[in-house]
């Protein structure tokens, strides 16, 4: 009787030591303050995804051309496993450098657009990861949230919940108009986007402490218009307090001239009156179509309300938002430029536009052969475009505002085949290895851009952590000081080294216009 009860016992205890210990199960159902939402899981269940939550009411009929309203909350749990619609723009096609991956898909297009986007590998709301939003690119004409390349899983594996949102953009975003103006409240009109954006921040200090979230460590990222979005969030009153962090990748609004409110009001009333509209109410019954078709104001205005002032005048008064920085451009960006130029015909274009400056920057942008010349003028368009707004903001952050910046410079050449290996460093080359999707871009990659992406999504994930990039097993990232500027290099070999266009883009700084 004794030896049975032992080996029972035994089985018993077998038994218990065979049971596997059962894992923590990622969020399910997240109670939102408009409804619950049901997302899904990735393929090894370690990520979570909500897609499509509506964080406004629809834009459309009378709520065309007004600021993001609240969204009708929802009684039963709503399925949030794929993306909204993109913003109504022209359909996408491939061109120039950027191939189908890098852009919104064909379908759904839409009015209806505010949605946002939560990845998280949470497994409880009170897990408190740091927030990472990021804000698309387009020229503030195209673009949304559901482009393949931005897709959040691999940072959230990282330990970020990852945030993604619309925001209007076209005529749609950035429309002015008297008419809009008066029926404000805020004697402002044309900013829809901006206004957006805030919104969507917003709901992420309302709603992301549900997704295992922290609201007080967001950091908001973009690149291009997105990276230029970035600094406007900075520079407007009605965003402070809703972020901490910025990361601004090719593009910063710093020394960019904007529209004042009457000069985007009078483009306004002319694209109305194109478009045969004699009210603002006839221009709100016309098909999204119609208005697709007529060029008119389609980026942010100087508006007196979300940007009082000019950006560049709100960072050297001390009236930004104070904020750690990441922010940098990549090395092939002027291929963005129209058609070349003759090296006579650059020379003079120089020399009529700055006068006596002229010499000195044909000392760093030489055309005494064709070849020279073609050089040049890619190497300026890139700096005047990409690299001066980043440089401005970069030294201003170290020198004025004492606050933490890392500056970047992305030099590798995105492998290609056919008409792609032109490219090089091209402008929105870098996104895919912040996100690690290189899988999701159709090109013949090397194991030196696996590694590279891991070291970049390091820096990336880092910098939302902490307000530093650096970390264990990664290549120091010195910060920025303006009087000994030294960037990181982002190649297949990243490594610290000094601003090697310093000097020119001091030149750049101190023309007029500039």
């Amino acid at each position: 009787m004794c030896s049975i009860l032992l080996l029972c016992n035994l089985l018993l205890s077998l038994t218990f030591r065979a049971a596997p210990t059962p894992k923590p199960t990622l969020l399910g159902v997240v109670a939102t303050q408009s409804g619950r939402v049901a997302g899904g899981t990735n393929r090894a269940g370690t990520v979570a995804y909500y897609k499509g939550i509506p964080f406004a009411a629809p834009p459309v009929g009378a709520l065309r051309w007004q600021a993001p309203q609240p969204v009708a909350p929802w009684p039963a749990v709503r399925r949030c496993q794929a993306h909204g619609p993109s913003p109504i723009q022209p359909a996408p096609a491939p061109f120039s450098m950027w191939t189908q991956e890098f852009l919104i898909p064909t379908a759904p297009i839409s009015e209806d657009c505010l949605y946002l986007n939560v990845w998280t590998s949470a497994r409880s709301a009170s897990a408190r990861q740091p927030v990472l939003v990021w804000i698309y690119g387009g020229g503030f004409n195209s673009g949304g949230s559901a482009v393949p390349i931005y897709d959040g899983e691999a940072l959230a594996q990282k330990g970020l919940v990852v945030v993604s949102f619309n925001y209007r953009v076209g005529p749609f975003g950035f429309l002015a108009h008297p008419a809009l103006t008066q029926e404000s409240g805020h004697r402002a009109s044309g900013n829809y986007g901006l206004l957006d954006q805030v919104a969507a921040l917003r709901w992420v200090q309302q709603n992301i402490a549900a997704f295992g979230g922290d609201p007080q460590r967001v950091t908001i990222a973009g690149q291009s218009a997105g990276g230029v979005s970035v600094s406007y969030l900075v520079a407007s009153p009605l965003a402070k307090g809703l972020f901490g962090q910025a990361i601004a990748e090719s593009g910063a609004g710093f020394g960019r001239p904007l529209p004042t409110l009457p000069q985007a009001e009078q483009e306004g009333v002319r694209y109305s009156q194109a478009l045969g509209a004699t009210s603002l109410a006839a221009l709100r019954q016309l098909p999204a179509a119609a208005l697709l078709q007529q060029p008119g104001q389609r980026g942010p205005v100087l508006d007196g309300y979300v940007l009082p002032t000019p950006p560049t005048e709100a960072l050297a008064n001390g009236q930004t938002t104070p904020v750690k920085l990441l922010v940098g451009w990549n090395e092939q960006e002027g291929l963005l430029r129209g058609p070349l130029q003759p090296a006579a015909d650059f020379q003079s274009q120089l020399q009529q536009r700055y006068g006596q400056q002229a010499g000195p920057l044909l000392q760093f942008y030489p055309a005494s052969t064709e070849a020279e010349a073609a050089s040049s003028q890619y190497r300026l368009a890139r700096d005047l475009s990409f690299g001066l707004p980043a440089y401005t903001w970069a030294t201003a952050q170290s020198q004025w505002l004492h606050q933490p910046v890392y500056v970047y410079r992305f030099a590798r050449k995105v492998p290609a085949t056919g008409e792609y290996v032109h490219y090089g460093a091209f402008h929105t080359g870098e996104v895919p290895y912040v996100f690690g999707t290189l899988s999701a871009v159709n090109r013949p990659w090397q194991p030196g851009d696996y590694d590279l992406a891991h070291t970049m999504m390091a820096y990336w994930v880092n910098f939302v952590r902490t307000g530093n990039p650096n970390g264990p097993g990664l290549p120091p990232w010195p910060a920025y000081q303006s009087a000994r500027p030294q960037v990181m290099l982002l190649d297949l070999s990243p490594s610290a080294r000094s601003l090697p266009d310093q000097p020119a883009l001091n030149l750049l700084r101190s023309l007029p216009n500039h």
